[in-house]
């Protein structure tokens, strides 16, 4: 399996953008999001998307960040995005000089939630790693690229079969950042099968 960048295909392409073999580059326009209604009660359907497409069940998508976020909510990451109303995405958000949000948004059928830990708003890179086991999917990050930790399971309710994914970045509100994308790549699934406990009986 081989990460090519020259699979990508973008959903809302930015006005300013590198790409090349082994990097990409996104700079964020101002009130640019992904958001589906929980909590907020609003809509925000216009972040830019990069991303391949695959019908591959098992397999592990890794891909370094480094960012100059600097306003509230500022963010980069990971993403497998189907449509407006079912995505999933993983990053940092930036939150004030003190800390970020390092977490996942899963949304399904239009309804999004957010699972965040703070960490220190000093860092500005961090390593994802999105696997897919058919319809049910991880997200882990790493500060080294070598340890990586779970950050979310979840199931997608459209996840089977072909699906997307790749890369974002965005700015929700009054603000604009460099996001840089290195060391992708696509590889096995590195998300082992579970050992424990037999599912049940149907």
């Amino acid at each position: 399996m081989k990460f090519d960048v020259n699979s990508l295909v973008w959903t809302r392409e930015p006005e300013s953008f590198f790409l090349s073999e082994d990097r990409i580059e996104i700079v964020t326009k101002p009130h640019t999001d992904l958001w589906q209604r929980t909590y907020y009660h609003f809509r925000n359907d216009n972040a830019p998307v990069l991303q391949m497409e695959t019908d591959e069940a098992y397999f592990s998508f890794t891909v370094k960040t480094a960012f100059e976020s600097k306003h509230r909510f500022d963010q980069c990451g990971v993403v497998m995005y189907l449509d407006s109303e079912n995505w999933l995405k993983g990053s940092i958000e930036y939150e004030n000089e003190r800390f970020q949000h390092l977490g996942s948004v899963v949304t399904n059928d239009g309804y999004s939630d957010w699972a965040t830990t703070e960490i220190d708003a000093s860092i500005k890179s961090m390593w994802y790693r999105l696997s897919r086991r058919e319809d049910d999917y991880c997200i882990e990050c790493s500060e080294d690229g070598e340890v990586f930790k779970q950050m979310r399971v979840c199931h997608m309710r459209r996840g089977k079969g072909t699906i997307r994914f790749g890369v974002y970045a965005c700015s929700p509100e009054d603000s604009s950042f460099k996001a840089v994308f290195t060391n992708m790549e696509m590889t096995e699934c590195r998300w082992l099968a579970h050992d424990g406990q037999a599912p049940d009986e149907e």
